[in-house]
């Protein structure tokens, strides 16, 4: 199974929670490879603040290196995780298909937590169709604080801890509804 998490420049939030999301996903015993890409340039080192929030969970993000999101990625993806709307838009726009298996984060959570979680032997994807069921592409438009995780980015470093706090919670209750055993590898 292939996650891939989503924010515009892969420096904060996207390298953070695959990081968070690789872990809870490890620990549960769900065979699946986390990645993460953005929209902007990569090549670029990831935020010391990152860096140093994920080092107080134990995680290290050192000597990483930002990566540009590729229409092949999210076309490969079984569910991609985007930090805010906008980043949803990117990749539905790169690989129009995906739209079925692509939320924000916090969407995510809120729908899965709504629908409750997904079943033993339920496939992801039948999970992923039953959570959007209802939901429209124009629920991408703007930015909305319900579905967008803020950016930390060129704050002190207790806005990357926050950050940090929140991606936590999110991947946990996230794992927790759509992975909810280790029967989770069904795609």
């Amino acid at each position: 199974m292939q996650i891939l998490t989503l924010c515009t420049a892969n420096q904060c939030r996207s390298p953070m929670a695959e990081l968070l999301l690789q872990r809870a996903l490890d620990q549960r015993g769900v065979p699946a490879t986390v990645t993460s890409a953005g929209s902007l340039p990569g090549g670029v080192p990831v935020s010391g603040g990152s860096v140093r929030a994920m080092a107080q969970r134990d995680l290290d993000l050192n000597g990483r290196r930002s990566r540009t999101l590729t229409g092949d990625e999210v076309a490969a993806a079984d569910l991609i995780l985007c930090m805010a709307r906008s980043h949803a838009r990117t990749a539905v726009v790169l690989s129009p298909p995906a739209w079925p298996r692509t939320f924000t984060l916090k969407e995510l959570v809120r729908r899965g937590e709504a629908l409750g979680a997904r079943e033993t032997a339920e496939p992801l994807h039948g999970w992923l169709e039953r959570l959007g069921r209802g939901r429209g592409r124009t629920s991408l438009l703007g930015a909305d604080p319900n579905d967008d995780v803020a950016d930390p980015m060129g704050g002190p470093d207790s806005a990357y801890e926050a950050t940090a706090a929140l991606l936590d919670d999110l991947v946990g209750r996230a794992v927790a509804v759509a992975f909810p055993t280790a029967a989770g590898d069904s795609s």
